[in-house]
C-alpha cells in the first residue's frame, strides 16, 4: 500500500504508477525489512503468509499489528509476516519476486499496475476462488476495475475520489462566485484569474508516467481513448477538440509552463504557496494542507470534482492480488478478504482518512452524516463518499496503458509548443499507439 499522502499525489496513475495516489495526507518514513528468499521460505513451511504494503510505517503499524493479531487469532496455525515496503521499491521488487517465483502471498498495488502483470498470467484467477456472495459485498464497479479480458485478479481494498479544493480568497479577487463544474467554465475561470491576479488557476502534468489527470479529462469530455479492436479510438472530433482545450490553455498563458516538465507534486507545492486556486485532490489531501500551509487551508473549501460534457467522475482503487505463485493461496484469499471485509475497511477509512469499497461499510453514517459546526474536512469526507455513487474508474485496466499515456501526452506537448498542428498531433499519437 502506499503511504497516504503519496497515495494522494500520485493516485490519479494507471501505470506503473502511481497514487491514487489516491493521494494523501502524510509523509511517512518507513522501516521496511528486507525481502529475501530466506524469509520467503520461513513462512511457506510454517503454513505462513507474506503481505506486502507500500511505506505505510510507522503511521499505521498499530493498526495492521492489531488486524494480524486478530486473524492470527481466528486463524490458527497462519501465521502473517507483514512486509512494509518502501513506494519508490515497490514495482522493482515485486516484478522480481514474480520473475524469480519467490512472490509475497499477498500484495498492495493499485489495479493499473496490477494488469500489467495480470497480462502475464501472474496472479490468481479469483472468480472461482470468491463466492459470489462475498464479492457482492464490495462495490460491482470498483470490483471491475480489477479485472482484465473477463477475469478477476484483485480484491478492491480503499479508495480515494477526486475533488476540487479551492482558494476563496483568489476566487473573490477574481470576481468568481461560483466554482467552475465543467472543463469549459475552468477555463473561463483561468482567464478571469489570470488577468485579476496574475496567478494561474490550476496546474496539469503533461508529463507521461505521471499523473493520469489529463488522460482522464479527455474520457470526461468524451472521448474514446480505444476501440473495441484494439485501436485508437481518440482520433475522432472529439479527441481533436479535447487536444485542442488543452493547447489553447497552454497558449494563451493560462497553463505554467512547466506543466510539460514537473509532476502533480508541482501542482500540489503550487496551490499550497497560494499561486494557484484550484487543486485537483482527495479530501484527505486537506490534512497536508493543513499541516504545511496553514494560512492556505484557512482559506480552503471544497467543492464536486469538475467534470466534462459526459459528466463522468473519477475514483482511484487499491487493491490486494495474490501471486499465482503463492506457497499458500488458500491462506493468502483467507488473509486478504478478511484485510478488506467491512468491518475491517471501515476502521482504516477512519484512520486514514479514506473511503471503504464495501457497501456496508460506505453505508455507515460516517460517511453520511456531519454535525451542523462540521469542519471543511469533514464536509469534504462525505462530498467525497457522495461521489462514490455515480463515479467510476475512467480508464480501465488494459495492457500498455502506459503505451498510450505517452504517445498522447508527447504529441500534445508538441502542439502545444507549437511544433505541429493538433491535426498533426492526434494522428502521429494515434500511429504509435497503432503500431505499438
Amino acid at each position: 500500500m502506499v503511504s497516504i499522502q503519496q497515495f494522494a499525489q500520485r493516485w490519479k496513475k494507471l501505470t506503473v504508477w502511481l497514487v491514487a495516489g489516491l493521494v494523501t495526507s502524510w509523509i511517512v518514513s518507513c522501516s521496511t525489512g528486507n525481502v529475501s528468499s530466506n524469509n520467503k521460505q520461513t513462512t511457506s513451511n510454517t503454513g505462513g503468509i507474506e503481505f506486502w504494503t507500500m511505506q505505510l510505517k510507522p503511521q499505521f503499524t498499530d493498526y495492521f499489528q492489531n488486524l494480524i493479531v486478530n486473524f492470527e487469532s481466528q486463524n490458527p496455525g497462519i501465521k502473517v509476516n507483514w512486509v512494509d515496503v518502501p513506494w519508490s521499491e515497490m514495482e522493482n521488487k515485486i516484478l522480481t519476486a514474480v520473475s524469480a517465483k519467490t512472490p509475497p502471498d499477498v500484495v498492495n498495488l493499485n489495479p493499473g499496475f496490477a494488469s500489467q502483470l495480470a497480462g502475464r498470467n501472474a496472479w490468481l484467477d479469483l472468480d472461482a476462488k470468491v463466492p459470489n456472495d462475498v464479492r457482492s459485498s464490495y462495490l460491482e464497479n470498483i470490483w471491475k476495475a480489477s479485472t482484465l479480458n473477463g477475469k478477476s485478479f484483485g480484491i478492491p481494498w480503499y479508495l480515494t475520489t477526486r475533488l476540487t479544493i479551492y482558494n476563496t480568497d483568489l476566487l473573490k479577487q477574481s470576481g468568481i462566485n461560483k466554482v467552475p463544474s465543467t472543463y469549459t467554465e475552468l477555463a473561463e475561470a483561468a482567464e478571469k484569474i489570470k488577468v485579476k491576479t496574475g496567478k494561474y488557476a490550476f496546474f496539469a502534468t503533461f508529463v507521461p508516467q505521471d499523473s493520469a489527470e489529463v488522460l482522464e479529462s479527455f474520457v470526461q469530455m468524451g472521448v474514446t481513448l480505444v476501440d473495441g479492436e484494439g485501436k485508437a479510438g481518440f482520433n475522432s472530433s472529439q479527441g481533436k477538440a479535447a487536444f485542442q482545450y488543452w493547447v489553447d490553455l497552454y497558449k494563451k498563458g493560462l497553463l505554467p509552463k512547466e506543466v510539460t516538465t514537473q509532476g502533480h507534486r508541482r501542482a500540489i507545492d503550487l496551490y499550497q504557496a497560494g499561486d494557484t486556486a484550484f487543486l485537483a485532490s482527495g479530501a484527505e489531501f486537506l490534512k497536508a494542507i493543513a499541516k504545511n500551509a496553514p494560512k492556505i487551508a484557512e482559506v480552503s473549501a471544497t467543492a464536486p470534482q469538475i467534470t466534462g460534457e459526459t459528466g463522468k467522475k473519477n475514483v482511484a482503487v487499491m487493491n490486494v492480488v495474490i501471486p499465482k505463485e503463492s506457497k499458500n493461496p488458500d491462506a493468502a484469499l483467507k488473509f486478504a478478504l478478511f484485510l478488506t471485509n467491512d468491518a475491517n475497511q471501515l476502521a482504516f477509512a477512519k484512520k486514514a482518512n479514506v473511503l471503504p469499497s464495501t457497501n456496508k461499510a460506505l453505508a455507515d453514517t460516517y460517511f453520511k452524516d456531519v454535525p451542523a459546526n462540521a469542519s471543511t474536512l469533514e464536509k469534504a469526507r462525505v462530498m467525497s463518499a457522495g461521489e462514490l455513487k455515480t463515479a467510476e474508474v475512467l480508464i480501465p485496466a488494459f495492457k500498455d496503458f502506459n503505451i498510450l499515456q505517452k504517445a498522447i501526452y508527447e504529441n500534445l506537448q508538441a502542439a502545444m509548443l507549437g511544433e505541429k498542428t493538433v491535426d498533426k498531433a492526434v494522428e502521429d499519437a494515434a500511429s504509435e499507439w497503432n503500431n505499438r
